[in-house]
């Protein structure tokens, strides 16, 4: 990317045209645009709700044309894609199978640099919402009605969730609090950094609405609870101290909200209709709103559900497979430890794709073998093992010697463009589930692992029997099988796929180090260790180059 785009950030021309004017709405997903030439005034409502839809769109254009980010390719840009892919692409959950496309390779095997797209993409997307919700506190900042205390609570919020993520990814941020075009911004890291959360997220609680009672897609105090959990669980990474006390202190004030509940049927939580299902809605504290036809963009669950699909697959609900996502073995191996994952057997040929005539007949001739998810999910006895291994879109491998394609692996069908109910969806190829970016599972597995870091192992089991229980697993935990192991197992077959994998390996020292390898890490089919210098990703070269006030992360 250029150097002037970054500078673009904190361009005065760039947030006017931003933040006054082509102003995204999703006000119940009605969406509209203000032209700044016409509309040249701070418009509050407007402003704010763009504050939320840059989680979920990328510009202001339906699919492409009037990007948020100049400069930038516009499906690539997104929050949600950009922080998926850093948190993702590296770790034990999956791969990008077009190894040839720009820095995938060195997310594959970890071996990214200072002059990494993907890194910068991510930089520059966190920069640009944190300077518009700064431009946003600042023309509220004398306005102190009911509403405008609240949505100063929200959007203050939505910045601590921002700054985490610098935190998280590069240890440091290039930090403002107020909107200026005359200063650049200042370098605050580790412990500063994490200090100023922690005041942020403590400051904005009061005025946010209470736990359930939000309209869904906006942040209520759970929400804010529950990152600040998540912020103290990682606090021994993020400052060197650990602070495992309050992360379960705030793990068990979501618990006991009063309002939120584990969903008992996992798949509800992850199809189109997760905004209207009670039951999904009773564990999701805050989506990323979607709708097939109202926020179409290439960066939300259009990544997720067209990404992991390819042509010919049954029961795709996209008619557009990207041929992109795959599982990798070892997220595979969390459900089937002893390998006993269901394969169509080696000297079985399958039928071409025109031989089957619809979704009915691969599932009748998947069945014959024990291959549907379905079957995968009994055979794992654990409902949130949605994989699909059968003859739609191809015959699947377990055990390649190399990345070659979509075939090189299962299929991850947990992300769904299908609705509970059987009706239909509001468009065929752009999906209409919403991005449960917070739910109530992670306070469990939060309170269990903090307790369990404190030596209270019989609170730990309960919590985590008590999660289990709500996702059809036929067994359970006994005190003896409650290992560090053990538990980062359980986060990643809880939450696959769902961009936080790389933050709890690094919590557990397993991401650079042989403590655990998995299958292509290090760039080797069985795994290495690489240096820990990709503990954490590199400040985007051209940032360093114009911005003196930020220095550069160790080993890049």
């Amino acid at each position: 990317m250029k150097k002037k785009y970054l500078k673009h950030i904190f361009s005065a021309a760039f947030i006017m045209a931003t933040a006054l004017g082509n102003v995204s709405c999703i006000n119940d997903l009605d969406i509209s645009s203000i032209d700044p030439q016409t509309s040249p005034a701070f418009d509050q409502a407007s402003a704010f709700v763009k504050q939320y839809a840059m989680l979920g769109l990328t510009g202001q254009q339906g699919l492409a044309g009037k990007p948020d980010l100049d400069g930038q390719d516009e499906g690539e840009s997104g929050f949600y894609r950009t922080t998926f892919n850093c948190q993702e692409l590296s770790t034990d959950e999956c791969v990008w199978v077009w190894q040839d496309n720009v820095d995938i390779p060195q997310f594959t095997g970890m071996s990214w640099n200072s002059s990494s797209q993907r890194t910068e993409w991510v930089y520059v997307r966190l920069g640009y919402d944190v300077t518009q919700m700064n431009f946003f506190l600042d023309q509220i900042a004398e306005i102190n009605d009911t509403e405008t205390n609240r949505q100063r609570s929200e959007v203050r919020f939505l910045r601590a969730l921002h700054y985490w993520y610098f935190l998280d990814l590069f240890g440091k941020a290039p930090f403002k609090e107020h909107f200026d075009t005359e200063t650049l911004p200042e370098e605050k890291s580790g412990k500063d950094l994490y200090d100023f959360i922690q005041k942020e997220l403590e400051e904005s609680e009061a005025d946010m609405y209470e736990p359930g009672q939000a309209p869904f897609g906006r942040a209520d105090k759970a929400a804010n609870w529950l990152l600040r959990a998540r912020l103290y669980l990682n606090a021994k990474v993020y400052t060197g101290t650990a602070d495992y006390e309050n992360a379960k202190i705030y793990a068990d004030k979501v618990i006991n909200s009063g309002y939120y509940e584990l969903c008992d049927d996992y798949k509800l939580m992850f199809m189109a209709d997760n905004d209207q299902n009670a039951k999904a809605m009773k564990e999701i504290i805050l989506p990323i709103r979607q709708d097939g036809v109202k926020t179409r963009n290439y960066g939300g669950s259009t990544y997720l559900i067209c990404g992991t699909r390819t042509g010919g697959m049954p029961h795709m609900g996209t008619t557009n497979g990207w041929s992109c996502l795959i599982a990798r073995n070892a997220l595979v191996n969390k459900f089937f430890p002893n390998g006993d994952v269901p394969m169509i057997p080696d000297n079985v040929e399958v039928p071409t794709q025109e031989q089957f005539a619809n979704d009915a007949e691969i599932d009748a001739w998947d069945a014959q073998y024990g291959v549907r998810t379905e079957d995968i999910i009994a055979a794992a006895g654990d409902d949130r093992a949605m994989f699909y291994s059968g003859a739609g879109g191809g015959k699947r491998t377990i055990d390649p010697d190399k990345i070659s394609n979509f075939q090189s692996g299962l299929s991850i069908v947990k992300w769904q463009n299908i609705r509970s109910d059987g009706a239909a969806t509001s468009h065929t190829e752009y999906p209409d589930t919403d991005i449960p970016l917070f739910r109530l599972a992670e306070a469990y597995l939060t309170h269990a692992e903090a307790c369990f870091r404190l030596n209270d192992k019989n609170t730990a089991l309960k919590d985590i029997q008590t999660l289990r229980s709500k996702r059809g697993c036929t067994t359970q935990p006994s005190l003896a099988d409650l290992t560090e192991t053990y538990i980062l197992d359980e986060w990643a077959r809880e939450f696959y796929l769902e961009g936080r994998r790389r933050s709890d390996l690094i919590r557990f020292d397993s991401f650079t180090t042989s403590k655990y390898l998995w299958d292509w890490k290090g760039g080797v089919k069985n795994g290495q260790a690489v240096s820990d210098i990709y503990n954490v990703f590199p400040i985007p070269e051209s940032d360093i180059n114009n911005n003196p006030n930020m220095s550069q992360n160790e080993g890049y």
